[in-house]
């Protein structure tokens, strides 16, 4: 139920009256009212009549899941800097709250005025994951808007998206007015500007639209044409109205100097990451052809050690949390990882401060890191081998070699550690068999390892996970025009896997497959979706990554109905000269270089990365030319 009396959610959510008689009946009868309630700790709470702008920042996931995610806090305090601007936050309500909402009459409301989003200025979401979708329209609807951005015809509220999957907005396109293209810590402030100005004008919501079209990084989709050819790929992307014809997203050039909060909200409750996360540095340099973000965040930029220090000084002493978490997509990647974790050692243990550190490599875990890592804890470690042969490795560009798998094991079993995770994936472009019974196998030779060392914790035996998820191709990866593995052929590669995993010692994974392919149908996907997209949420979807939730049997019959058929979107190879939904959008990495890699792959050549070798990717264009990856 929560740990904040029911009772006191009057005193904490602040200015909202008119909802009190209603949430006050209500919130007994939901799991965790404390989602709902707002007046958490540095939550920001402002007189509403003396800002020039509302926006309602809204994450289409549950309030653990929205609270953990650290772009939301970022781009919250920066829009809280502003005098003239008073950013709430506004997560999607669980089946229960959502079911008592409706039967109440109670609008989505924002937390820390618990005022009606609908009228606000802005309501912004972020996409992190294509199987939040559905969720957007039933925020939209039980804020009492219309779902399609046509069908919203005033100024105010601006219904504006960011995050990863804008890097193909198509699906979302008809919902939304406009898209903020990348890192949105200078593009939303100008977005606000000019929305000032327009404001104070009395402009049409077009009129608004095609000015806000000409700042670089924003993308309005109902300023450009679709057409499509008889066999039903794009023929044409045709901007309108001065809309420029590639769209291209925004990077910020110095992470020293951008604004990062000083403090977080702190949750009444237990989130999915309840800690301090510190982002140390973008990009990656790896170029691992099936990963979506690690070329979409290119370019490669580097915070200093001492910035990143001061920051989590202060974030620690104005939340209260016991744990930082230095996040990033390969943090043994960061050049200067050893001096970060001096410093930050100089003053964590006297405070009984947690040091984290994800997303580690298995070809760069020195012993000395290692070593620093067992002064603050003694935990498992995760790593990601992805695939179980040397041939799948050099497919997938992983350049990491068995032997290195192996000696990394054998290093934390002699540091103490007891517990390993291995990632993998199946279904990948040229997949054999053996190379599915590989994972199996190299699972067998870490658990050998482990008994094999001489130094290994005394009394213990060996946790090896092995987690299998099902590949799935995205936009701007050199795999964005391989086939998906079908349902049935995945379901096959995880039942081949089960049946030849040598040793009970390994505890399989797998990720759901319905899940996977209608991602991939999503995450590929055109205009033509919103028509699906719209009909299964109608039809009663939302959550659809969460596997209680989930109504495959739904979307199918939607698909069935709207005769639209999903394979087109998951299971079909594209060819390099066919117009791709994305094209007109611009992420950096050049098309050119993506059909290179990927032509690496069906050789099972593997490319340098970055930092032995700059592959030409075109992503430094973004940043004046400039890129960290040769440092």
């Amino acid at each position: 139920m929560g740990s904040i009396p029911v009772s006191l959610h009057v005193v904490l959510m602040k200015g909202c009256n008119l909802l009190d008689n209603r949430l006050e009946k209500i919130l007994p009868l939901v799991q965790k009212p404390a989602r709902y309630i707002g007046g958490e700790l540095n939550s920001a709470v402002k007189d509403k009549n003396s800002v020039d702008i509302r926006y309602a920042f809204c994450f289409p996931d549950s309030y653990e899941i929205g609270m953990s995610h650290l772009g939301i806090k970022i781009l919250y305090s920066i829009a809280n800097d502003r005098p003239d601007t008073w950013c709430e936050r506004v997560f999607a309500p669980w089946p229960d709250m959502e079911e008592k909402m409706r039967e109440e009459g109670i609008p989505l409301y924002a937390l820390e005025s618990g005022d009606p989003i609908k009228d606000f200025d802005f309501i912004g979401f972020t996409l992190q994951y294509e199987m939040c979708y559905t969720n957007v329209l039933n925020m939209l609807d039980l804020a009492g808007l219309p779902v399609r951005s046509a069908d919203r015809k005033s100024l105010s509220p601006i219904v504006m998206g960011g995050g990863p999957c804008v890097c193909n907005p198509e699906p979302m396109a008809d919902f939304f007015d406009l898209f903020s293209l990348g890192e949105g810590e200078e593009v939303n402030s100008e977005i606000m500007d000019l929305y000032k100005i327009h404001k104070a004008k009395g402009s049409s919501k077009d009129e608004f639209l095609r000015e806000a079209a000409k700042i670089p990084g924003v993308y309005v989709p109902s300023l450009y044409d679709i057409t499509y050819n008889g066999d039903g790929t794009v023929k044409e992307v045709k901007p309108k109205d001065g809309a420029p014809e590639k769209v291209v997203k925004r990077v910020i050039s110095d992470l020293d100097k951008v604004s990062y909060p000083k403090s977080f909200v702190v949750p009444f409750i237990d989130v999915v990451h309840d800690r301090v996360t510190h982002e140390i540095f973008r990009g990656c340099i790896r170029g691992c052809r099936f990963c979506q973000a690690g070329f979409i965040y290119r370019p490669i930029r580097e915070k200093q050690p001492d910035t990143i220090n001061e920051q989590c000084k202060e974030l620690i002493k104005n939340t209260g949390y016991d744990e930082i978490s230095l996040c990033s997509l390969s943090s043994s990647d960061y050049t200067r990882i050893e001096e970060l974790l001096t410093k930050l050692l100089e003053w964590t243990p006297k405070e009984n401060v947690n040091i984290a550190l994800p997303s580690l490599r298995i070809d760069n875990f020195p012993e000395e890191l290692m070593q620093k890592l067992l002064s603050v804890r003694r935990s498992g470690l995760t790593f990601a081998p992805e695939a179980g042969t040397q041939r799948m490795r050099d497919v997938i560009n992983k350049n990491i070699t068995e032997d290195e798998i192996l000696s990394t094991s054998r290093t934390a079993f002699a540091g103490g550690y007891s517990a390993v995770k291995l990632y993998f994936m199946i279904g990948l472009p040229t997949e054999t068999d053996e190379d599915v019974e590989g994972i199996g196998i190299l699972a067998k030779k870490v658990v050998d390892e482990f008994y094999a060392c001489p130094d290994r914790p005394k009394g213990r035996g060996v946790t090896v996970g092995a987690s299998a998820s099902s590949f799935v191709p995205k936009p701007f990866t050199p795999f964005q025009w391989e086939p998906q593995a079908t349902p049935d052929e995945l379901k096959a590669k995880q039942e081949h896997l089960k049946a030849t995993v040598p040793s009970k010692k390994i505890s399989l994974a797998f990720h759901d497959i319905p899940t996977s392919f209608l991602e991939g149908v999503l995450a590929r996907g055109d205009r033509r979706l919103a028509d699906a997209i719209e009909l299964a949420w109608r039809r009663g979807c939302r959550f659809d990554s969460w596997g209680e939730l989930f109504k495959f049997d739904v979307w199918q019959q939607v698909f069935a109905e709207l005769n639209i058929d999903p394979a087109f979107y998951a299971n079909r190879r594209r060819s390099f000269d066919e117009v791709l939904p994305w094209d007109h959008i611009d992420f950096g990495v050049t098309k050119s270089f993506l059909m290179r890699e990927a032509k690496k792959a069906y050789e099972a050549k593997t490319t340098p990365h970055c930092r032995i070798q700059c592959a030409g990717c075109g992503s430094n264009k973004l940043n004046g030319g400039k890129c960290e990856c040769l440092k």
